[in-house]
């Protein structure tokens, strides 16, 4: 579909990728709604796109119900917001998990099931979700990470699948490491020498492509992330042996050590 003249509802507008995947998208000559928590970031953007902006926390049901009364008329859906969900899992506290699954894998399923039957009504709509190559791969420390990455891939290939008749699109798009901008770039982490990065440009231009061409999954990442994430869909074992050998077990805990401080609160 093309995205002129669309309603855009955007989450995780205010910070890392989504302010890369807004100004596409503004490029492109959609009418936007950002979405995210924090206020400042999120009106600077806003008045720089001609946007509305709106505070809201997916940890917050009543944030969430908000959002969904706010995007009746939204001809396209991009759920990028998330937390970065890290921790050994034997670490986490249950109400943690319980945030992280609500922002990470909860809000984007209720935002998708409730802004699909107008967009079936009228014939038309485009719903993108921003999993990750978590959500081929698994990694140490990551266990509720991928889980919610995983469920999202498999959420969008299914529900794409319900609605194929429909005139509305699902997709997923997956970023590898992302630079300058996110939840690893944050991490200040340096990748062993081989494992290449992406730039938030490159996955905002992937959610585009995603929807003009209505394609189902997009993976962000090197030639060599995105093989590998693909051996370890169908070769789990293989693949996290290669992991360990290769140092990236390791590096999954650094970064896991490095993300500890942006945990939800128990």
């Amino acid at each position: 579909m093309k995205l002129e003249g669309a309603n855009v509802l955007l989450t995780g507008a205010s910070g890392g990728i989504g302010v890369a995947i807004a100004r596409a998208l503004h490029a492109r000559g959609a009418s936007l709604k950002l979405t995210g928590r924090r206020l400042q970031a999120l009106e600077q953007l806003a008045g720089e796109l001609g946007a509305e902006a709106l505070v809201a926390d997916l940890s917050k049901r009543g944030d969430v119900a908000r959002l969904i009364e706010a995007a009746g008329d939204a001809d396209v859906l991009i759920a990028n917001a998330a937390l970065p969900a890290s921790g050994h899992l034997l670490e986490l506290e249950q109400t943690q998990i319980d945030t992280m699954l609500d922002v990470n894998l909860r809000a984007p399923i209720e935002l998708a099931r409730a802004v699909a039957p107008n967009m079936v009504a009228r014939g038309r709509g485009h719903i993108v979700l921003i999993s990750s190559l978590s959500g081929k791969a698994a990694a140490p420390a990551t266990a509720i990470y991928s889980a919610t990455k995983f469920g999202l891939r498999g959420f969008a290939h299914a529900a794409r699948a319900d609605l194929r008749s429909s005139g509305v699109g699902v997709s997923v798009v997956l970023p590898g490491f992302i630079r300058e901008a996110g939840m690893f770039a944050d991490t200040g982490v340096t990748l062993p020498r081989g494992v290449g990065t992406s730039s938030p440009e490159e996955v905002a231009a992937a959610v585009v492509v995603a929807i003009e061409r209505d394609r189902a999954e997009l993976s962000v990442a090197p030639v060599g992330m995105r093989v590998g994430a693909s051996i370890a869909a169908v070769a789990p074992e293989l693949a996290a042996r290669v992991q360990r050998l290769m140092g990236g077990a390791a590096l999954a805990r650094t970064v896991s050590d490095r993300q500890r401080p942006k945990r939800p609160e128990h």
